[in-house]
This record gives C-alpha cells, sequence and structure tokens, in this order.
C-alpha cells in the first residue's frame, strides 16, 4: 500500500529533524505534510524545545507551540493572543507575503467574533442537526448504493466529497446543481498556488475568488429579498447584527463556513478509511461491534487532525514556558502536535477506537473559537460509518494517498480503494 518515494521522504525527514540545528528546524512545509513526514520534527519540538522559534520562513518569523497544554493555554487566551485578521489572521500566511487575510469571525476578537459567531449559529445548533440528520442518512445511503463493487475508485472524489458538498449546498441554501462548484471554490481557498497545482498562481486565484464572490453575491440577494429561512446565508442576510455588514466581511464569512464546512469533515470521511485499513484490528473490532462507531469518529478526528493549525498574534510582550514572545509576534498552535502529545495522551501514535477518553483531542480548538459546526462533522461521520457497516464487510485502500500540499489543511486529494465483492 506504501509507495516507494513517500517512505524515503519520510525516512529523509527523520534524518533531518534530528541532524538540523534546533534553531533551523522550520516544520512548516507543505511538503513535509505531503509527504506525511512532518512527525519527527514535532517529536523533537515536543521533547527538546515546545514553544520553538523559527526565524526564518518564507511567511516571516513564527513562534511553534507544539504540546497539548500549551496550545490550550494559548488557544484560551484571547486577549493577549489575537485572531484578528487586521492582526494577520488565523493562518501562517496571513499578514505576510500573500494576500491580506479576508474578515470573517474566526479571524475576529470579542465582541465583533462573538456577535457574528451567534448569528450562525442556529444553523448547526442541536435543533437543526435533527431535522437534517434523516436528509444526510438518505444522501449517504445514496452514495453508498451508487459505488462500483469490485473495481477501483477514488474514494475522495465519489464519497468523501460528495456527502460533505451535499450537506454544505443544504446549509447554503444553495441548489444541489451547484455542489460541486462550491467544494472547488473551498480546495482554492486552501490551495498554496503551485506549478501544475489547482491554481498556479495567486492571480489565477484571484480570478477565482471573483467568480465565488460574485455567486455568493448572488444568493446574498436571492435571500435579502425573501422571507427568513435557516439556512446560512438567510441568517446572515437577516440577523440585526449581520444585514448591513460590508460585502467583503460577508465574503470572509462564506469563506469560513465554506471551509470549515468542507475541508475539515470531508478529510476525516478519507481518514477513517486509511486509518482502519492501517490498523486491521480496528477495523475488524469495529465490523464486531458497530457501537463503536461515535468512539470511532472521535479517534479518527484526533489521528487524522483535518486542520493542522491555527495561529495567533500577541498583542502584548508575554512570558510564556521561559520564552519571552514579543507584541506582534505570530504564534502558531500546531494541532497536529498537540494530538500526538506523550504526556497528555496514552500511546498517542497508536489509532484505538475504544479509547477510554476518545473526546481528549485538540482538533476542533478551544475556547471562544471552537469549531462552530463540530457537532454537524461528527454527526455526518458518525451516519456515513452506519450506512457503510450496513452494507460493505471492508472497503480496502489499494494505494498511497496522494495528500494535500499544505501546512494548514491536512487532507487528502486521492484515497484509492475496491469494495470486494462478495462471495
Amino acid at each position: 500500500m506504501a509507495d516507494g518515494n513517500a517512505l524515503m521522504n519520510r525516512e529523509q525527514a527523520r534524518a533531518e529533524a534530528y541532524a538540523l540545528p534546533l534553531d533551523k528546524l522550520n516544520p512548516a512545509r507543505p511538503e513535509l505534510f505531503q509527504a506525511d513526514a512532518m512527525w519527527p520534527y514535532f517529536e523533537r519540538l515536543r521533547a527538546e524545545d515546545p514553544v520553538h522559534y523559527t526565524a526564518e520562513h518564507e511567511f516571516g518569523p513564527y513562534w511553534s507551540i507544539t504540546k497539548y497544554n500549551d496550545i490550550m493555554a494559548i488557544d484560551t487566551d484571547h486577549n493577549r493572543f489575537s485572531s484578528d485578521f487586521m492582526k494577520g489572521g488565523i493562518t501562517i500566511a496571513g499578514g505576510q507575503a500573500n494576500m491580506d487575510p479576508l474578515p470573517m469571525f474566526i479571524a475576529m476578537d470579542p465582541p465583533k467574533h462573538d456577535i457574528q459567531r451567534k448569528a450562525v449559529s442556529p444553523a448547526v445548533a442541536p435543533p437543526a442537526l435533527a431535522a437534517m440528520a434523516p436528509e444526510i442518512r438518505a444522501r449517504a445511503g445514496a452514495i453508498l448504493d451508487g459505488l462500483p463493487i469490485g473495481e477501483e475508485f477514488d474514494w475522495v472524489d465519489l464519497v468523501s466529497k460528495e456527502l460533505t458538498a451535499m450537506t454544505l449546498a443544504t446549509l447554503f441554501g444553495a441548489p444541489q446543481k451547484d455542489r460541486r462548484q462550491i467544494t472547488y471554490w473551498s480546495d482554492v481557498v486552501t490551495a498554496v498556488p503551485t506549478p501544475g497545482g489547482l491554481v498556479e498562481s495567486i492571480e489565477q486565484k484571484m480570478g477565482i475568488f471573483s467568480e465565488y464572490h460574485a455567486y455568493f453575491t448572488g444568493l446574498w440577494n436571492e435571500k435579502v429579498n425573501a422571507p427568513p429561512t435557516g439556512d446560512l446565508i438567510s441568517m446572515l442576510a437577516h440577523h440585526p447584527a449581520t444585514r448591513t455588514m460590508e460585502p467583503r466581511e460577508y465574503f470572509g464569512n462564506v469563506v469560513l463556513l465554506t471551509v470549515g464546512g468542507n475541508d475539515t469533515t470531508r478529510n476525516t470521511i478519507s481518514g477513517s478509511i486509511l486509518a482502519l485499513n492501517q490498523n486491521p484490528d480496528q477495523y475488524a473490532k469495529l465490523r464486531a461491534n458497530p457501537d463503536l462507531i461515535p468512539s470511532m469518529v472521535s479517534e479518527t478526528i484526533r489521528w487524522q487532525t483535518p486542520l493542522a493549525h491555527m495561529r495567533r498574534t500577541a498583542v502584548e510582550d508575554v512570558e510564556f514556558q521561559g520564552k519571552t514572545i514579543r507584541a506582534g509576534d505570530k504564534v502558531v498552535m500546531w494541532y497536529v502536535s498537540g494530538n500526538r502529545d506523550e504526556t497528555v495522551i496514552e500511546r498517542p501514535n497508536d489509532y484505538i477506537i475504544d479509547r477510554e477518553r476518545p473526546r481528549q483531542h485538540i482538533s476542533f480548538g478551544f475556547g471562544i473559537h471552537r469549531c462552530v459546526g463540530n457537532r454537524l462533522a461528527e454527526l455526518q461521520l458518525t451516519i456515513i460509518w452506519e450506512e457503510i457497516l450496513k452494507r460493505f464487510p471492508e472497503v480496502t485502500v489499494v494505494g498511497e494517498p496522494k495528500r494535500s500540499f499544505s501546512t494548514f489543511v491536512k487532507g487528502y486529494e486521492t484515497l484509492p480503494v475496491v469494495i470486494p465483492k462478495r462471495n
């Protein structure tokens, strides 16, 4: 199942991670994530320098926070560590050498953050999820029933993308025929411009953003002139706190909700198939006891960590774990590392679907910025696995996944699988 070049990259990365002087360690390299080779960097940082300063990076110097409890401390200290887009926002790239971050509530501090988040929260509150669940289940069943049996296909494309795209279109109140276009725009948001990549230049990316913006401007205009409904765009268009927002701010929130509703769930659905194939004893345990699905879902969210990092900016000098973080410094909370912190999580590199505390993970963040759609993500994952186990004794991974070239979205572009024919 493993690709030789990927293995070679991982071996090289381990040697490099331990050979480099500590002050030269730079884990924020998308090629490491694409090769799934970043683990030894974080392993060394957690052990030797858990609050680590990288002086040279294409987006400027930054601090790496790599241990679970330290990440939690930064994530919950929004008074001293800002998410504000005007200070650089929530990704390592923001504010340096790229387009300025868009205004969106995840990239705001209180009180504005709290007001805007509250405007959209009803769309993913328990009553809304209960109403949505039968529709998600029906769609999941239809997707799975349409899969080719005994033939290789791409799980990312036919299952993970399709289910999340359908749910996202519903959340936005957009026509289902546009669902894959919305997914494409989400991918463009997080794509690093590279030759031969999804987008090859920042100019191409901005041109696609113009189409994306125009589509959702049209959707806003439809919603604002119609009676309120339960979808996210209607909520933004009619809520007193958001109906007069600037067009750029509205678009920023659309971008946030698109990426949040698409990438995280989609990549965890794919990650669950990969994890269970890499750990056949756990797959057998799940088949023998489907009641483990909720626990497996939480363990996969930890193991996968679909967003590798979130960034903050220090607003004052802070003494933290013996280091002085200066006002204006970029602080990167590596969720992907915190979820493998051996001082907090027992056997963190192992995939164990019946952990005693499966929800002990940092993938959704902590504090005021904790993922607003976390329960919807868990719902979709739970439903798709309930439906998979009803139908297929096994989904077999038959090749190495193609991983995302990104230090932000930790995901998969393709995952080749076969569903064996029943004897």
